[in-house]
């Protein structure tokens, strides 16, 4: 199979030829439609992530339609058009047990802790819990788009800080995962103020459900604060961080009300410090958003369904696999393009 590759962090990928994948027992393998192009594979890229081993083959946001089965599936078979969580889940821990796969200890993540979907084949394991049963005519965009940006902020912003109609959401960061919340917050019936530095994602945030941008270039934080409070005198009750450095992780939770809500999305390189002193005396509560598991797939897809979500409408480009290791080192610019980047890989017959 052709796939995106590398042998040593931080280098330009190459597309190549590499051995196809072999189902494991409970696994199978997909035939990658379309996959994602997110900035946690740009993090894995760069060595951030101590599971990828090298050589390695990033991804970890995608769609496809089966391709072959291991012996032990018995959900799933091929021809199945699918996607599945960027975490998946061993189905026997403690975790999985009590309907927390997302955190599963003995989780697999293809991209991550094995190869991933930039590629024309990708091996995903313990199928029967993880994969998520897609309708043919789902846009591939809306389809792949579904495995790791709005799970992972549909659950922080439903299932972890249970965003309500009628509150104030602040999403600091306008990339895929910012607007992503902002899109989910807009359904939600929630006040959504989009933070940003690019006028281009700000006016992005606008089209998809922000009611309010903050355009913070140039500005201090405590000024990017304040601009904030201008639109919440009484703060946020649910603030988002979707773009993963310390300072703008302060400016969230520095934004919300007493007793508000955080949400941290974006991945940081290093731990940072955050004002706990804050979070202490307005009683805020800190909270994270690692997926979702396949079982809680069923709420989101309805709201993609009826119409009230389109993810579709987040995606500004679509690359083919040879022009995705180029897209992926671009990555690396200080001020990343509005908009999700959708890499199409194959284009299978529909049955």
């Amino acid at each position: 199979m052709r796939a995106v590759y590398f042998e040593e962090f931080g280098t330009l990928p190459e597309v190549r030829e590499v051995p196809d994948p072999v189902p494991s027992p409970a696994g199978v393998i997909v035939r990658v439609e379309a996959t994602g192009l997110c900035r946690s594979d740009w993090h894995g890229w760069m060595g951030h992530d101590s599971d990828i081993a090298l050589p390695h083959v990033p991804g970890h946001e995608l769609v496809g339609v089966i391709e072959a089965v291991g012996p032990d599936v018995r959900r799933f078979s091929v021809g199945q058009r699918v996607t599945v969580p960027f975490v998946c889940a061993c189905g026997d821990c403690p975790e999985c047990a009590s309907g927390q796969g997302q955190v599963c200890r003995n989780q697999t993540q293809p991209g991550f802790t094995h190869w991933g979907s930039y590629a024309e084949l990708v091996a995903l394991h313990n199928a029967d819990v993880n994969l998520v049963a897609l309708p043919g005519d789902l846009d591939a965009g809306a389809a792949a788009l579904l495995g790791c940006r709005f799970a992972t902020s549909y659950r922080g912003l439903v299932h972890q800080a249970r965003l309500a109609a009628g509150e104030t959401l602040v999403v600091v960061g306008c990339g895929g995962v910012g607007l992503s919340a902002v899109m989910i917050g807009r359904a939600l019936g929630a006040v959504v103020i989009a933070v940003d530095i690019s006028a281009a994602a700000l006016d992005a945030a606008s089209r998809v459900g922000a009611a309010h941008t903050v355009n913070s270039a140039g500005l201090s934080d405590v000024e990017v604060v304040a601009r904030i409070r201008a639109l919440a005198p009484d703060g946020a009750e649910v603030t988002v961080e979707a773009l993963g450095r310390e300072n703008t992780v302060g400016i969230a939770i520095r934004s919300l009300a007493i007793r508000g809500r955080h949400v941290q999305i974006g991945l940081l390189a290093t731990d940072p410090q955050v004002p706990l002193g804050l979070v202490i005396a307005r009683e805020l509560t800190v909270l994270g958003s690692h997926g979702m598991p396949a079982h809680d797939y069923s709420e989101l897809l309805a709201l993609v369904a009826y119409g009230r979500l389109r993810p579709q409408d987040l995606i500004s480009t679509r690359i083919t696999l040879d022009e995705a290791p180029a897209a992926l080192a671009a990555m690396s610019a200080a001020t990343p393009a509005a908009g999700v980047t959708l890499i199409e890989v194959s284009r299978p017959a529909r049955s």
